[in-house]
């Protein structure tokens, strides 16, 4: 049978409350038992000890037993619950203090018996008696006896003690179960509460409603993290769904504006209309291109996802490779009237994969090239900070929207402002680009705004 959490904190709780409860009791009982009964006994061997002092020092006077006052014998025996007897070196009764007031002795030996149950050698609730002899003057003149229960030692003091201490431990066990069961509630429910609503939330994310979100406010670090993931996981699959929604509208549209063109050509050709010439087999020639450029995107995404980047890196001088890239873009730019320089630190060294440099450079130059406007200028700029090296591609382009911007190196995604036939592409361009520039050790960012352009900034580590 499965136990909701609540209930498994709380019995796990009170169980070892408990338990700790009776371990605790039964070593305090059983330590300050023993203790005690051990004092108490010390306590009654030095009653004995003065009794027979007490006898001694009045028959040790010389004086004719007859005429000795017992009187404070017989108080002392009475105080001290002791049964005195002297005998004289006849054996013959000279004093005893009777056994009238020790009767009651023997119903107390009966109840104390199960609250001092440890063995000792004191026979609780038996009557004993032990022998002494009566010197003067190191001089045997009688015998002392002295009798008494096995529980004379406890005295109603005592018994009202050890009365009170289970009294407390049994009022103790009461209060801490009852502490411990209010505790364990309280706690269980700080834990489960929290974890119930993360489970709601986790159930309707698995329902298909990335919209909702775990309201939980909690000062247990793991769950305050839990729900932090949970949130984060819903968000990232609200994202995924947004891409993969945006994907199909690209693909859909990159895929149908060529293929439409190619079966209304063929069409026109099956039908006569159309005599085939060199311009017309050109512009399916071009249609074709761009089909084969969002395959080869999508191929290119596959692998990239497939496993981790192998990189062969080696020592190249980033001023010179940057510079040359540079060279090859400027023709293109030219030929659109668009304007390319640079700005690029000499000598600058790194240790990196240069095909994986050549494709960073090469998406970033070809990326602003697509979106500048007429007479558009684009700078890119190399330079050595620290132990980082900073490549900056500046553009004066049509700019990337602020809502746009979190979401500009995600797969599949494309501004709207970019979304036209001379423009268009699949959205992974960006993607590939930071996954190689991140498998370097270094970080991407971009800065933009709408008619003004766009900055990307790369920032790799030179060693």
């Amino acid at each position: 049978m499965k136990l909701s959490l609540m209930k498994k904190l709380s019995l796990g709780f009170l169980t070892a409350v408990l338990g700790s409860i009776i371990l605790a009791s039964l070593i305090a009982n059983y330590t300050v038992g023993n203790k005690f009964k051990n004092y108490l006994i010390d306590e009654h061997k030095t009653k004995v000890s003065t009794a027979v002092q007490i006898v001694e020092d009045l028959y040790g006077s010389g004086e004719n037993p007859s005429n000795i006052n017992n009187d404070e014998i017989q108080r002392y025996a009475e105080l001290q619950q002791l049964y005195i007897e002297v005998k004289d070196s006849n054996n013959n009764t000279i004093y005893t203090s009777g056994d009238s007031y020790l009767k009651h002795n023997s119903m107390m030996g009966k109840m104390m018996g199960s609250m001092m149950h440890n063995t000792s050698e004191t026979n609780l609730g038996q009557y004993s008696e032990n022998t002494y002899p009566l010197l003067v003057n190191n001089k045997h003149i009688g015998t002392i006896i002295i009798g008494y229960f096995g529980t004379s030692y406890l005295s109603s003091a005592s018994v009202t003690f050890i009365r009170t201490l289970n009294n407390s431990f049994f009022l103790s066990a009461i209060a801490a179960l009852i502490f411990g069961l209010i505790i364990s509630i309280i706690i269980s429910k700080q834990l489960s509460k929290p974890l119930i609503k993360i489970t709601q939330t986790a159930n309707k994310m698995r329902s298909g409603n990335l919209e909702v979100r775990a309201p939980v406010n909690s000062n247990t670090k793991e769950i305050d993290e839990l729900s932090n993931s949970i949130n984060y996981l819903a968000e990232t699959l609200k994202n995924q769904e947004m891409f993969r929604k945006r994907l199909t509208s690209n693909m859909a549209h990159e895929l149908r504006t060529p293929l439409t063109t190619l079966k209304t050509h063929v069409e026109a050709f099956i039908d006569g209309i159309w005599e085939p010439t060199p311009e017309r087999f050109e512009a399916f020639y071009e249609e074709i291109e761009r089909l084969t450029k969002m395959v080869n995107n999508l191929r290119s995404l596959a692998k990239l996802e497939e496993t981790n980047l192998n990189l062969n890196k080696r020592e190249i001088n980033l001023s010179r490779e940057l510079t040359k890239i540079v060279d090859t873009f400027k023709p293109l730019y030219i030929k659109k009237n668009y304007e390319l320089t640079s700005s690029i630190t000499p000598e600058t060294n790194a240790i990196i994969d240069k095909d994986k440099f050549d494709q960073i450079i090469t998406n970033l130059l070809s990326n602003s090239y697509k979106y500048l406007r007429p007479n558009g200028k684009v700078n890119v700029t190399l330079k050595k900070e620290n132990n980082n090296i900073i490549i900056k591609v500046i553009d004066n382009g049509i700019g990337i929207p602020e809502k746009d911007l979190p979401y500009i190196f995600q797969r599949f995604y494309r501004s709207d402002l970019s979304r036209n036939k001379n423009t268009g592409g699949s959205g992974i361009g960006l993607t590939i680009t930071k996954a190689f520039v991140e498998a370097h050790g270094g970080k991407i960012y971009v800065n933009s705004k709408v008619h003004e352009g766009s900055t990307f900034t790369v920032v790799l580590p030179s060693e």
